[in-house]
C-alpha cells in the first residue's frame, strides 16, 4: 500500500523557506536517494512514527546513539530527574565527573577526558591540542574518513600521495585546508612516504578507528599498528576518532573490539595505544554530549592548567550527562551480544535476498555496525566505496521505506540496530527485503 506523505511534504516545503535545504544536517534531505524526507513525530523502542502516521523500523538509530532504543525507560527516568533539578548551570556538577569517569573506565589507555557537546567539537579540540603539544601544524587524514565539519578536515586529496589538499567545502580557506594532507585509507606505504619527506612538520594523524562514514571499511591487518609505529618514530600524535564506534562496537569501542577477548582483529594496537581519542553519539544517549581525551600529560596542556584554550558553555550539561550515564551503564556484555546477533540476522537476510535477485553486494562489519555496498569485492578505501551502484541502493532504500523500514538515506552510511529491536521489528525487516531486492535489481 502506498504511504501517505502529505504532511511530510508540507513540512518540507515550510522548512525550505526558513532553513537551508529544509534540513539542519544535509543527509536528512534525502539527496542521496531522492524523494521526500519523512518528518518523524515520535519514536519508541525500535520504531519511528512520522507525521502522517506511517510506522517504520529504525535502522538509523539517530546515526548510532540510540543503542538501547528510543525513549528507553532508564534513560527517560534519568533525564526527567536531572531536568527537574535544572537545565544548565554553567558551573561544575557531579554528573559531568561521573560521565567522565564512566568513559575513562571503559577505555584502558584513557587517563583524562574533557567533555564537549558534539563530535565535531571533540575532533576540532583534539587537533588544537595536538598542534599545541607538538608545536607543529600539519594534520594527516584519510579520504573517506569524516571527522565533523572542522575547516582543516573538510579537504579532498589532490594528485599524488603527499599533495596538500584543496578545500572540499565553500567557506573553507585554502590556508586552513593547506595544513591538511589527505591520503588513501588503508595505504600504509603512502603514510610512510609522506613521513619520510615531511615528518618533522606533522602534528598528528587522525583516523576513524573503523571508518563508518564511507560505509563500514575496517582497518586492514597491520594498518593501525603501522600508524602507531610511524607517528611515534617521528614525534607525531595518533588520534583515534571513535565518535561513531565508541561504546557501539564494544564496551570499549573499537579499541576494545581489537584488544579485548571479543577482538575480531587482534594485534591492532601491539605498537601501543593512540595518544588521543574522540567520542560522541552513544556516550550522550541521544543528547548533545561528546568528549576527547588521552594521556594525562597531554591533557594537562589544556586550559586552565595549560596554554591550549578550549571552552564550552554547555559542555557537561547536567541533562545530557544524565542521559549518557544511564545509557553507558545499560551497555552490558549481554547487550553487545544481542546487538551482534540481531545485526547478523538482518544482514544475512538482506544478503540472501540480494543474491537471489543477482544484485552485486558486499557486507562489511565493525562490531554490530554494518554496511551493504552495492558492488562486488572487498571495500578497502573511499575509492572502492565510490565504485558501487548508488542508484540501486536508492531503489532498495525506497522499497524498504514502503515496506515499513527506514534505512540510512545514503549508500555511504552504516546501519545500526538497538537492544530494542525485537522479533516483531526484525520480522518487519525480513518481510520487506524480497521486494526491495527486486527493486534494486530492476534498474
Amino acid at each position: 500500500m502506498t504511504q501517505t506523505t502529505t504532511r511530510s511534504e508540507a513540512l518540507f516545503d515550510r522548512a525550505r523557506a526558513v532553513t537551508p535545504g529544509g534540513v539542519n544536517s544535509p543527509v536528512r534531505a534525502f539527496g542521496g536517494v531522492g524523494g521526500v524526507p519523512r518528518f518523524i513525530e515520535r519514536a519508541e523502542g525500535p520504531w519511528l512514527t512520522d507525521v502522517d502516521g506511517n510506522r517504520y523500523v529504525d535502522l538509523i538509530c539517530s546515526w548510532g546513539p540510540m543503542i538501547l532504543g528510543h525513549a528507553h525507560p532508564d534513560v527517560l527516568a534519568a533525564v526527567t530527574e536531572a531536568a527537574q533539578r535544572g537545565f544548565s548551570f554553567g558551573t561544575p556538577s557531579e554528573n559531568e565527573v561521573t560521565l567522565a569517569a564512566e568513559v575513562v573506565d571503559r577505555v584502558e589507555p584513557l587517563e583524562q577526558v574533557r567533555l564537549v557537546s558534539s563530535g565535531t567539537e571533540a575532533t576540532m579540540s583534539a587537533l588544537r591540542l595536538a598542534r599545541g603539544a607538538t608545536g607543529r601544524s600539519v594534520i594527516v587524514k584519510f579520504a573517506g574518513c569524516y571527522h565533523g565539519h572542522v575547516d582543516a578536515l573538510l579537504a579532498q586529496a589532490g594528485s599524488g600521495v603527499a599533495t596538500f589538499a584543496l578545500p572540499d567545502s565553500a567557506g573553507v580557506p585554502a590556508s586552513a585546508a593547506g595544513e591538511t594532507v589527505v591520503l588513501p585509507y588503508n595505504d600504509l606505504a603512502a603514510v610512510e612516504e609522506l613521513f619520510a619527506a615531511r615528518g618533522e612538520e606533522i602534528a598528528a594523524v587522525i583516523t576513524e578507528a573503523a571508518p563508518g562514514n564511507m560505509g563500514i571499511v575496517p582497518p586492514a591487518p597491520g594498518f593501525t599498528e603501522g600508524l602507531r609505529r610511524v607517528t611515534a618514530a617521528h614525534g607525531a600524535l595518533l588520534i583515534s576518532d571513535e565518535v561513531m564506534t565508541g561504546f557501539r562496537s564494544s564496551r570499549s569501542g573499537w579499541y576494545g573490539h581489537e584488544t579485548g577477548p571479543e577482538g575480531a582483529h587482534p594485534g591492532g594496537y601491539e605498537g601501543g595505544a593512540p595518544d588521543l581519542f574522540t567520542f560522541g553519539k552513544v556516550m550522550g544517549g541521544g543528547f548533545p554530549a561528546a568528549a576527547f581525551g588521552g594521556r594525562a600529560d597531554l591533557m594537562a596542556e589544556l586550559a586552565p592548567g595549560g596554554p591550549v584554550y578550549q571552552a564550552g558553555t554547555l559542555s557537561g550539561n547536567p541533562v545530557a550527562t544524565a542521559a549518557g550515564i544511564a545509557t553507558l551503564r545499560a551497555c552490558t556484555p549481554q547487550l553487545y551480544l544481542r546487538l551482534e546477533a540481531t545485526a547478523t540476522r538482518i544482514a544475512d537476510a538482506a544478503s540472501a535476498a540480494l543474491s537471489a535477485e543477482g544484485v552485486a553486494h558486499r557486507v562489511q562489519w565493525a562490531g554490530s555496525m554494518f554496511s551493504i555496498f552495492f558492488r562486488d569485492g572487498e571495500v578497502r578505501s573511499f575509492t572502492d566505496a565510490q565504485q558501487q551502484d548508488t542508484a540501486a541502493y536508492g531503489r532498495f532504500f525506497h522499497a524498504m521505506l514502503e515496506g515499513g523500514v527506514h534505512l540510512p538515506p545514503s549508500a555511504f552510511e552504516a546501519w545500526f540496530v538497538s537492544g530494542a529491536h525485537d522479533d516483531a521489528a526484525v520480522e518487519t525487516i525480513l518481510a520487506a527485503l524480497p521486494a526491495a531486492a527486486k527493486a534494486a535489481a530492476n534498474g
